[in-house]
This record gives C-alpha cells, structure tokens and sequence, in this order.
C-alpha cells in the first residue's frame, strides 16, 4: 500500500497553484477549467490515463442537482428511518450476519469494528450493493471540483480519482453515486486511496469487491481513532468516530441504532 499512501498524500494536499483555478455555477466553462485542472493533476504526477480521463469527463448535470437537492438529512430521526428502509436494513443485516458470521468475525479480528456497524452502512449506502449508482465517477467529481459551491472540497478528490485511473483500480468509464462516490459503502476517491484495502488478496483495490469494501471501511473506522470492544452510541467513546463517516447527524443516529439492532 506504500504507493497508494503517497498518491493519496498528493491528492489530500493540493498546491496552492490550485486556488487560482476558475470555478463555475453552469457548464459553460468546464471545458477551460479542465485544462487548468489538468496542469495541476499533471505536477502532482498524474500520468496519461488519467489526464485522458480528464479530457473525456463532461459537466454533470444530474450530480448538480443532487447536490443541492439532498433534503432526506433535514427529517427527524424517524421519518430518516422510514424513508431509508431501516426495518428492512436491520432485518436483512441480520441475515447477511449469521450467513457470514466468520467473514464479519475476521473484519472484527483485524480492525475492531463490529459487524453491525459495517453491515448498517453496507445497507444505508447501496442496499447491500444492489445499487451502487449511475453516474460516471470522473465526470461526477470533477464537475463537483469545478463547481463554486464546494470546489475546494471535492479539488483534492477529482485529482484522487485521476490517480485511481493511473493505477488500474478505477476506469474512465466507472459508476458511482452522483457525488463520484464508488462501491458498496461509497468511498469517495480521495478516500479509496488513503484508507482503500485489499481484503481479498488480489494486489488491487476494488470497491466494488465485497471484501475490500468492507475491509475499507472497518479501515477507514480504525485510522480515525475507532476503539475496539467500546460502544457507539450518542455519549459513548466511539460515538465521535462514527461521526467522521457523515456529517449528517441523524445518519448517525440511524448507524448506530441500525448497528446495534443487527447485532445485538
């Protein structure tokens, strides 16, 4: 994972050249801004499959109006509940759990994450992978990157998802959720290079593998200070941890009670 960690301390740290970049609130000048972006993708050593990428991605429309649309986090906890499905989430966690109990053991063994925390959000994001999206991932966060209203945010993740194209783990062509964000939990890019793992051996990260999925995502819990054996609920020591993944309270809330009814 040693080159990975160095592409992602790239990605994570943009010159300050990148302040200089145009933003837009339309499409009418995303074109210029990729040649300007792709100045800055290629001093921070991104090679020809990326930049290619980049010269083929086109405005977004769809992952725009989602982004300023998103009004399920503004329900109370239980209308979120309703909404998302979580008696269905709990109820087939639960079965994917005793199905699966020595594969959620190991992940457990190794990060010290419990599987109801894992298996809830597995189930909140993608229905358990039964939809992963339907947006092109390089098109999706390089139209974030150019848009005013959180460039700066999502800059860092276009130049990371430019670099998982240099590395084979994403393609020109790879489908996500409308905000670029990839698998079964919904890694953005950015993310998939700093905490990405190989859970199922093959030498590469690929969210859209079960394994390596879940293997990410107990990853992503660990290195932010998650503490095994503690609880997770509101006031409890992992509680903060679990607010590092959305920054959406009553996500949270949902998380937590959906983790410890999947597993109790």
């Amino acid at each position: 994972m040693r080159s990975a960690l160095r592409l992602a301390a790239l990605a994570l740290a943009l010159p300050a050249a990148a302040q200089a970049l145009t933003c837009g609130d339309d499409a009418s000048g995303f074109e210029a801004w990729k040649g300007e972006f792709a100045a800055i993708a290629a001093a921070n050593g991104v090679g020809e499959r990326g930049l290619s990428a980049l010269t083929g991605a086109s405005y977004a429309t769809r992952t725009i109006e989602a982004d300023r649309n998103q009004r399920s986090f503004r329900y109370p906890l239980d209308e979120f509940l309703r909404i998302r499905g979580a008696e269905t989430i709990v109820a087939q966690g639960s079965r994917m759990l005793a199905e699966n109990a020595e594969f959620y053991g190991s992940l457990e063994a190794a990060y010290g994450v419990p599987a109801g925390v894992l298996i809830a959000i597995h189930g909140m994001e993608t229905g358990f992978g039964n939809f992963m999206g339907d947006s092109n991932v390089v098109s999706a966060i390089t139209t974030l990157a150019y848009d005013c209203r959180r460039s700066e945010f999502f800059q860092p993740h276009a130049l990371a998802a430019l670099a998982l194209v240099d590395r084979g783990w994403a393609s020109p062509q790879s489908i996500g959720a409308r905000h670029g964000e990839l698998g079964h939990t919904q890694f953005l890019p950015g993310n998939v290079l700093q905490y990405g793992q190989d859970g199922n051996g093959d030498g590469r990260v690929d969210l859209s593998d079960l394994a390596d999925a879940m293997a990410s995502t107990a990853n992503f819990f660990r290195q932010k200070g998650w503490q095994p054996g503690l609880g997770y609920q509101e006031g409890e020591p992992n509680w903060p941890v679990l607010q590092q993944w959305n920054a959406a309270t009553v996500y949270q809330q949902a998380i937590a009670l959906m983790g410890a009814r999947i597993e109790p």
